[in-house]
């Protein structure tokens, strides 16, 4: 990879997105943000002079908007860190989906797909931003495009169990065309991270003692900035999953299935019609 990167961050207007923003455009990297909030994403673009671009994953239209603005703009993608995500209230979406799924699993798979050639020609890293949290996920691929009765905290361990086996597919996919791929667990960060969950999540993310086990955007987006930053061989391997910038085994007994991970690859290109 060349020493100056194009690096395309999702998420990009708060929390670990913001912060990882901020450390990759002062180590000199052309750093490209996503957000879904204009006025959060303008002012961080305008305090690093860097370009931007808005985006709610909650809407399909939104993604294949922004992927097509992103494929004109940038000749290169060296890194796609799919960072957007959290645990929200279980809605379902225009498009027919619960919107902790689309937006945490379904937008950031459709918009990675939209873009694999020119990742693939760039020879790119796609970084996935997951969570421990995986560890309580359950995939069930039949029901997938369905919402089940779980709660808002339960869709989200099926989402970050997902983006673990999104990860590791695309790898075993596209690692010999020369696309890396990596899945990252940033830590309980403290941020607006639980604001658009359930009334118990956000009570729980203000309880005192939390700040005992919470750690700050700063070192959130360290981790993220670890994988953006580094280089796939040397830095970091590809269709690993990293906890605390260094290796960790599987949170799941499911995160290790390839099985699962080629069948759910193939039901989630089906549900949001990518190429």
């Amino acid at each position: 990879m060349a020493e100056q990167r194009t690096i395309v961050i999702t998420g990009a207007s708060d929390g670990i997105g913001a912060a990882a923003a901020r450390q990759l455009t002062e180590r000199g990297d052309d750093v490209v943000l996503v957000g879904r909030s204009p006025d959060k994403t303008k002012r961080l673009a305008e305090e690093l002079g860097r370009p931007y671009h808005l985006a709610d994953f909650v809407q399909f239209d939104q993604v294949r908007a922004l992927a097509r603005e992103l494929l004109d703009a940038y000749p290169r993608i060296d890194v796609l860190a799919n960072n957007a995500g959290g645990i929200f209230s279980q809605q379902t979406t225009a498009d027919g989906f619960d919107q902790t799924l689309q937006i945490n699993h379904l937008s950031p798979f459709l918009l990675t797909s939209l873009l694999l050639e020119r990742l693939i020609a760039s020879n790119a890293a796609v970084i996935q931003t997951s969570s421990a949290m995986a560890k309580g996920g359950r995939i069930d691929v039949d029901e997938l495009g369905t919402l089940r009765k779980r709660s808002a905290t339960g869709a989200y361990s099926d989402t970050k169990l997902a983006n673990i086996l999104f990860t590791n597919e695309l790898h075993r996919r596209y690692h010999e065309q020369g696309l890396f791929a990596a899945a990252f667990h940033p830590g309980a960060v403290s941020s607006n991270f639980g604001s658009t969950g359930s009334a118990l999540v956000r009570f729980s993310y203000r309880l005192p003692v939390m700040k005992l086990f919470l750690v700050s955007a700063e070192q959130g987006g360290a981790r993220l900035s670890f994988l953006a930053g580094g280089t796939p061989g040397e830095t970091w391997q590809s269709g690993g999953y990293y906890e605390k910038s260094r290796p960790a085994g599987p949170v799941n007994r499911q995160a290790a299935d390839p099985e699962l991970a080629r069948a759910l690859w193939d039901r989630t290109a089906e549900l949001v019609s990518a190429p």
